[in-house]
């Protein structure tokens, strides 16, 4: 019972094994006989591919455990895109830089005015020895000088970009741009949800039109594509993100194995990643219980803004461009490998060890089909009766399923003889009252 226990709990470490084997097993090899899956070129090449998504299936499993889903983290990427490759490209006051450069003296008001309160509550909480009461603040610790510390910290963000609006961004203003204009995208999704009770599928999906039509806007009419070349019209810099960092891994893959090791830890260790599986569990209990919902689910829309827009700057860098388009359909692919990571959509159940297993499951199956030169319309239907199937065992709907299916073949193959039929008419009479050998 408990060989099955455990294997029922690590099922998916199981399935991203198999998928490996499967590509061993069954890749094409070169002329020197060398296995092509297994190259360490074709394991970087997946591990680069799966970045972007995996970035966005981060963000995303955080929103789906609080029982919510976000359907604009494509074209929020995609607006990211263009102001990215605006900044580094066009001088001057571009759309881009009056939308990004506001946008991180806005953020970084409000983080400085935010963590400013937060340690001096906890001190007062350490210091009263009643670390789960409220702590009452007087006006100076309360109000003055967070305000203080978060103007300091956004006059310090706009003196290092405003002279860069002159001229190009950099790499460094670029990661700090584009983070920040997500993330104040996402809030608005998560402060429209929370504010207005709205359901989260219908508010994402306007804000997925919205930024289509901004990015669109921001491009111009004439820009369908922002092209970017190092070294050309943007900083020479700005290569390092498409290197491989200390020879071994790529960047976009640190970055994606960053942010599911930082992500996982707030889950798994701090309040707010408990707050989060509480909402998700049931969010009138855990409003009750006194948890902060509201701003509990702001904060991972916003997370899944900000990971939209690191993924963007990574995006313009490996494929040299931005476009209002970029991310179009990337929010199923993230939806999907956090859903085959085994996250539950009803919320309250999931891990981003398993999204970050559902990513790589995700990557090595299009790698292989690939390899194997499959028809990409075909691969389209092999991907999605894979995920359909992988939701099946992570739901545990599978077994149910196949009982279910034999029932009725069974009962459609079965003919009742005569005494089970007089049989099932004595418990019918019985069952009202009369007796089977009367009539009528």
């Amino acid at each position: 019972m408990n060989a099955l226990r455990l294997v029922s709990r690590t099922k998916l470490y199981w399935g991203l094994i198999a998928i490996f084997l499967i590509g061993v097993f069954s890749s094409p090899v070169t002329s020197k006989g060398s296995n092509i899956f297994l190259s360490y070129g074709n394991l970087l090449d997946v591990l680069r591919q799966v970045s972007t998504t995996g970035l966005i299936a981060t963000g995303m499993t955080a929103v789906i455990i609080t029982g919510g889903i976000d359907l604009s983290v494509g074209s929020l990427m995609a607006i990211c895109t263009v102001v990215t490759a605006m900044l580094l490209t066009m001088p001057g006051a571009t759309p881009a830089a009056v939308m990004g450069v506001p946008a991180v003296g806005f953020v970084a008001l409000f983080i400085g005015v935010t963590v400013t309160r937060f340690l001096f509550t906890n001190l007062a909480k350490s210091a009263a020895g009643a670390p789960h009461r409220a702590a009452q603040l007087d006006p100076v610790r309360g109000v003055a000088v967070p305000a203080v510390v978060g103007v300091i910290l956004c006059a310090l963000a706009l003196w290092f970009l405003l002279p860069q609006v002159g001229s190009k961004f950099g790499v460094l203003g670029v990661l700090i741009v584009a983070p920040c204009v997500g993330l104040l995208f996402g809030a608005l999704n998560g402060v429209i949800i929370v504010a207005g009770r709205l359901q989260p599928f219908i508010v994402t999906l306007a804000m997925m039109v919205t930024a289509l039509g901004i990015a669109r806007l921001t491009a111009g009419q004439n820009n369908a594509v922002l092209p970017v070349y190092t070294g050309s019209n943007a900083t020479e810099e700005f290569e390092v993100l498409r290197s491989l960092a200390f020879g071994i891994i790529p960047m976009p893959g640190l970055f994606f194995l960053g942010a599911i090791i930082i992500y996982g830890a707030v889950l798994r260790f701090t309040p707010f990643g408990r707050y989060v599986y509480a909402i998700g569990g049931n969010e009138e209990a855990a409003r009750l219980s006194g948890i902060a919902a509201g701003r509990v689910k702001i904060a991972t829309y916003a997370m899944s803004g900000l990971l939209a827009g690191i993924a963007a700057v990574l995006y313009v860098a490996q494929y040299r461009q931005g476009k209002p388009d970029a991310g179009a359909g990337l929010e199923l692919d993230a939806i999907a490998a956090v859903v085959i990571g085994g996250t539950s959509l009803m919320g309250g159940r999931g891990s981003l060890a398993g999204t970050f297993c559902g990513v790589l499951i995700f990557g090595l199956l299009s790698n292989i089909l690939q390899l194997h030169n499959i028809n990409s319309n075909l691969q389209l239907v092999l991907k999605g009766l894979i995920i359909i199937g992988t939701v099946l065992v992570q739901e545990r709907n599978a077994t149910d399923l196949f009982s279910h299916l034999r029932l009725s073949r069974k009962r459609s193959a079965h003919t009742p003889t005569p005494a089970e039929e007089r049989t099932t008419k004595e418990t019918q009479s019985r069952t009202i009252g009369g007796n089977a050998n009367e009539t009528p």
